[in-house]
């Protein structure tokens, strides 16, 4: 069993990414934007990150930069999961030092996979 960190502003997709993660039996805790994200980070230490790209207050890549500055997020995968797909962004992503970029609609198959294989 992982623990997972999941953060996405849309409550609906949080609670898909839970509703998914916690049938496989996974502990899942929840943040709506990066700056919430940050805090669940220091304060659960999960072993894996699955964030959004666009939130409000802070997004994903500033989010993946805050946390790999973090003792707790310096070598923690982290993925980004959105409906983006520039290439712009997908670079900023790699130099945030992001571990993955998934495109919603997510597949769980994939999600699971990625987890089992990252966490």
């Amino acid at each position: 069993m992982s623990r997972i960190l999941a953060v996405d502003d849309t409550r609906a997709l949080r609670n898909m990414l839970v509703d998914c993660l916690e049938k496989a039996g996974h502990e899942v805790f929840v943040a709506a934007d990066g700056r919430e994200a940050l805090d669940q980070l220091r304060k659960h230490k999960p072993d894996m990150v699955i964030t959004d790209l666009n939130m409000p207050i802070m997004n994903g890549i500033e989010f993946i930069e805050a946390a790999r500055s973090e003792p707790a997020g310096r070598a923690l995968p982290m993925l980004l999961l959105t409906t983006e797909t520039a290439e712009e962004l997908k670079a900023r992503a790699r130099k945030a030092k992001a571990t993955g970029w998934l495109t919603k609609p997510f597949d769980p198959d994939v999600i699971l996979g990625l987890v089992k294989q990252l966490a």
